[in-house]
């Protein structure tokens, strides 16, 4: 399905909209509820990577297909691997079968598990038999996808002797393994990081309990990127948030101060408002903490004519799709001024969007999201608008609410 989107007659927004749990969050739950079935879960998000895990942890099929679900595809991994009374073979998409996956699978293989290539070596599809792991050592890159590192941390507990993890180097993408360690102090199983090091302690059963999984940061980030572009009192009010969130991306709140968004946060929900005009200052910052919201502050100031300088998306490259050169080539079409490299975009101020351009999503439903807000400025076309799905359920039908028309469009 390809959708234009429309130029709002109205920049003037007041809407409520309550946004599914984080993929994030549930997907780590999910993992966990399986090894501790005491664990009950509300507000689990609805995005085409959970249903996915859920599936695969529910089927006793041997082919497990992922699709494009990245998350779904590492966390599996190490469960699979300690899953004794079976095996597995884990596949996706083909995008998702030139995704590397060979750094996860060595620290589970130095670990005793037994996992084989069926195909490309270091890539999906994988063959896995569960096996007994008594090893409680391993090492692996700090500054790999944190995804890899979390899958480690999500069957630590189950391991008969627990598990120490070593991260070589320099760390990236914190939030998200301080999110995993949030959880699991949150279900009572002990844990330490110090330094390079985290420790992970063995625990049968847990307590019966209820967690409440938090609204997704990264959706918030395209209400973000709409009120930046609003007229000045606009607001958007958004649930479910808290502010002592785990997710890296709540950063949002602050980054956004540069586009005149201010940020209110009551009771499990946060209220944002367009209170000035954004600052026209060339905003430099390191997204290696929050990279799944740098294609949205990308599209952002390009929409309102703010030079960038995006670092720390070396992780990027490895996503749905190579998303430094997605952005490279969608945003130069609408008229940028860009350049990447492995790790960084260079944006320069610009001073006008050109119309009616067709914007390539490549499978990314983050492509999709973060391009919408430009409806707010001219007429935009975005292909294969379903990709969405992927994340965030509802995303065009709260495009709606907020005031952007939609019509699908033939190629």
């Amino acid at each position: 399905m390809d959708i234009l989107l429309n130029v709002l007659a109205d920049k003037k927004i007041n809407q409520e909209i309550t946004i599914s749990g984080s993929k994030s969050e549930s997907n780590r739950l999910l993992i966990l509820q399986k090894l501790f079935p005491e664990i009950t879960i509300d507000n689990l998000s609805d995005s085409d990577d959970s249903v996915h895990m859920q599936h695969a942890l529910s089927t006793k099929e041997v082919l497990v297909d992922i699709g494009h679900a990245g998350t779904a595809m590492r966390f599996l991994t190490s469960y699979f691997a300690v899953n004794e009374v079976r095996e597995t073979v884990l596949t996706g998409s083909e995008r998702m079968q030139n995704r590397p996956i060979e750094i996860l699978v060595n620290a589970l293989s130095d670990l005793g598990a037994e996992i084989t290539y069926e195909d490309k070596e270091g890539y999906p599809p994988i063959r896995i038999k569960g096996a007994k792991i008594t090893k409680d050592k391993v090492q692996i890159n700090g500054n790999v996808s944190s995804q890899y590192i979390s899958s480690l941390l999500l069957i630590a507990s189950k391991l008969q002797n627990g598990l120490e993890i070593e991260l070589v180097g320099k760390i990236t993408s914190v939030p998200y393994i301080k999110m995993t360690l949030s959880l699991l102090t949150q279900l009572g199983i002990e844990n330490t990081f110090e330094g390079n090091f985290i420790k992970v302690h063995p625990k049968k059963n847990i307590a019966k309990q209820t967690v409440v999984v938090e609204s997704d940061w990264s959706s918030a980030s395209y209400f973000y990127s709409i009120v930046a572009s609003a007229e000045i009192g606009s607001t958007i009010q958004l649930s479910a948030y808290k502010k002592e969130s785990l997710q890296g991306d709540s950063c949002l709140s602050e980054i956004y101060q540069h586009f005149g968004v201010t940020t209110t946060f009551g009771d499990n929900f946060i209220t944002l408002k367009k209170e000035k005009e954004s600052n026209k200052e060339v905003l430099e910052i390191d997204l290696k903490n929050a990279p799944d919201i740098a294609q949205t502050i990308a599209v952002t100031c390009f929409s309102e004519g703010i030079a960038c300088n995006l670092a720390g998306l070396h992780t990027l490259k490895i996503k749905e799709t190579d998303r430094l050169v997605a952005l490279e080539d969608e945003l130069t079409k609408l008229g940028a001024k860009i350049s990447v490299t492995n790790e960084s975009l260079h944006l320069e101020k610009s001073t006008k969007i050109n119309q009616n351009i067709a914007i390539k999503t490549y499978n990314d439903h983050r492509m999709a999201m973060a391009f919408a807000p430009l409806a707010l400025k001219v007429p935009v076309k975005i292909l294969n608008a379903e990709v969405v799905t992927k994340s965030y359920q509802k995303f065009w039908d709260d495009m709606q609410q907020i005031g952007i028309q939609q019509k699908e469009v033939k190629r």
